[in-house]
């Protein structure tokens, strides 16, 4: 027999003899004659190269090795008695693990609280987050590096290829330098703020809401001068506030309280600049994204919570 391979119906016999003392008793518990009981045990010990009991006509005793092994032994009784309970509760998506990339507004507040909820409906599901921009995400689903993804884009176009849960809409709002002019004034004007430099992410890390914003310049004749590029939500403030540019950013970002920039929302524009005639400002939406047909049910259990929790909470006002 290879130590390898020495199975579980050895060790429990190990056990009943270490906790009786007595190969009689030990075979009485495991509803037993006691040859086969006495013959398992010198077989095991044979196999491991060590005695593990001291026998006696009248006493039987562990020895050092069999009183060692002993703990690991019982622990491994019990792991193995656990097992099919575990089987059934990873089938059902209540053990495993989910690599979830995600978009910094989502971290804002949306995802800590979906953690901190979910850890307490499956404690034993390993949540692993990943803060990636939405290019980089898609490289990671190629790979196989994340399981679900939540993803900023335009209203109604995500990413194709991956099955989609929105799970909320928001608008953008402008992000000024506290000091700029048009900071102070009562109602924008969007030609005035259109004509500013523009800090905005590269279109290669959400190209629909990148697109979306461009649109509105041309919508109103203009061509967008860009102050800088940026990747990152919370670097795009950074510069605002240090007087690159204005941006436009989805509301949650305005939770990133950055001293030295002002938010101004739609309804802070004069009235001029949303009638019907006049572009309209853009809007974004998160979704939470996976692979169509993936094999893991704890994905599909966090999907579900996601469904129940996320999409359908509350919208923010639309522009």
């Amino acid at each position: 027999m290879n130590e390898a391979l020495i199975d579980l119906r050895a060790w429990r016999q190990f056990v009943a003899v270490a906790e009786e003392l007595h190969f009689g008793r030990a075979a009485q518990r495991l509803h037993m004659t006691q040859p086969p009981v006495t013959q398992a045990i010198a077989q095991l010990e044979k196999t491991l190269g060590v005695v593990l009991f001291d026998r006696t006509r009248r006493r039987v005793a562990l020895t050092p090795a069999g009183e060692a092994l002993l703990p690991d032994v019982r622990e491994l009784l019990a792991r193995a008695a656990a097992l099919p309970a575990r089987a059934r509760a990873a089938a059902a998506g209540q053990v495993g693990r989910v690599r979830i990339g995600f978009v910094s507004t989502v971290g804002f507040e949306q995802l800590p609280a979906w953690v901190r909820e979910f850890r307490v409906l499956c404690p034993e599901v390993a949540l692993e987050l990943v803060e990636a921009t939405g290019d980089v995400q898609l490289e990671a689903f190629a790979r196989g590096e994340i399981d679900a993804g939540l993803m900023l884009h335009s209203p109604g176009a995500a990413p194709p290829g991956l099955a989609r849960l929105a799970v909320s809409q928001e608008p953008l709002v402008l992000a000024l330098p506290e000091r700029h002019p048009l900071a102070r004034t009562d109602r924008l004007l969007l030609a005035d703020v259109l004509a500013e430099p523009l800090v905005i992410f590269p279109r290669r890390i959400v190209p629909s809401l990148h697109d979306a914003i461009f649109d509105l310049y041309h919508a109103a004749g203009r061509t967008p001068q860009l102050g800088q590029e940026a990747i990152q939500m919370q670097t795009i403030v950074n510069l605002v506030s240090g007087g690159i540019g204005v941006a436009w950013v989805p509301e949650s970002v305005t939770q990133f309280r950055r001293a030295g920039v002002v938010y101004r929302r739609a309804e802070e524009f004069a009235p001029a600049a949303r009638r019907r005639s006049a572009p309209e400002l853009p809007g974004c939406e998160t979704s939470l994204v996976w692979p169509e047909g993936a094999a893991n049910p704890a994905l599909e259990r966090f999907v579900a919570f996601v469904r129940e929790r996320g999409a359908g909470s509350k919208r923010r006002d639309e522009v």
